[in-house]
């Protein structure tokens, strides 16, 4: 890992616990676990309210409107300094930008030519990709496995009939999200709270309005519009990006992307719940493998607070 940037160096001891170690508190590592699902379930709500989003902006409306509120939220919550950082700093913050920018770019492509479960699906092979990459233990690799066998199951057990060209942009989406993964702890180590986040968050608005523009026009001005967009930055981008950028500096990237996989299953849950959509028998085993999954990576990390996980470095 590089030598810290001046910006973490001045932030206090309590914003920055290294990687797996255990926070403080009674529970431990059980607090970025918190944060992490917490970020999921805000996720899910917020990528309902996006789909009755669509018909008013089209997908690159839709998410030059979520980067876009998310910035201006940020930026006015962190107010970060922009003096005082590295050559470095700033070349990961730029990178994670165009890493967000790019994830819910080609995210909200694949769910606008493919169903949104067979999308999530695919999109979440890539966290699992990274806990098999990022991780040098065994016992990682049987929850990565359970919990893919748990999305294919979502999935549907397969994948046959869909838009080649959707499943081209969800692939693209999930490896993204793990490249979000390793970005957003680097970012987190680099900046103090939450500041990184918001300037790679202005970064990926910056980049990606000519493309909203281009795709919505002056739809993106509608006062309805824009107020639906701003409730969807909230609770898919501000609130979840938040609370992974705050759990990485505890958890270890391998960790962190197992529990990705509980996407899909909080998904299906809801949907049982609120929409009334029934599960069938595959659903209902997928939703067990995939918790079964997040639960042995919790435990796994819980038992190890005494040392430290690998994780991905500067």
């Amino acid at each position: 890992m590089s030598t810290a940037s001046t910006s973490r160096a001045t932030a206090p001891s309590t914003t920055a616990a290294a990687p797996g170690e255990p926070g403080p508190g009674r529970f431990g590592s059980f607090g970025p676990v918190g944060l992490v699902l917490g970020g999921c379930v805000s996720v899910q709500f917020g990528g309902a309210l996006a789909v009755t989003l669509m018909p008013r902006a089209g997908a690159l409306g839709v998410v030059t409107l979520r980067l876009l509120a998310a910035a201006v939220v940020l930026l006015l919550v962190c107010r970060p300094r922009l003096r005082g950082h590295s050559r470095t700093d700033w070349g990961t913050v730029i990178v994670f930008g165009i890493t967000m920018g790019a994830m819910n770019g080609l995210f909200y492509e694949a769910v606008d030519r493919i169903p949104l479960g067979p999308a999530v699906t695919l999109e979440v092979l890539g966290p699992l990709t990274l806990s098999v990459l990022a991780s040098r233990r065994a016992i990682n690799v049987l929850w990565a496995g359970l919990a893919l066998a748990g999305v294919f199951l979502l999935g549907g057990g397969g994948f046959d009939g869909l838009d080649p060209v959707g499943v081209a942009f969800a692939l693209g989406a999930g490896a993204m999200w793990g490249a979000y993964i390793v970005f957003s702890a680097r970012t987190g180590r680099r900046f103090p709270q939450a500041d990184g986040l918001a300037l790679a968050m202005a970064v990926a608005a910056l980049l990606f309005l000519p493309l909203g523009i281009a795709d919505a026009g002056s739809r993106l001005l509608d006062p309805t519009t824009v107020a639906l967009g701003s409730a969807v930055a909230v609770l898919s981008s501000v609130l979840p990006y938040t609370l992974e950028l705050l759990a990485l500096r505890r958890l270890p990237a391998s960790t962190f992307a197992v529990m990705m996989s509980l996407e899909p299953a909080i998904a299906a849950t809801a949907g049982f719940l609120v929409l009334g959509q029934s599960l069938s028998l595959p659903q209902a085993a997928a939703i067990s493998l995939v918790i079964a999954a997040s639960i042995g990576a919790i435990r796994t990390q819980v038992g190890r607070r005494g040392s430290v996980d690998p994780m991905v470095t500067d």
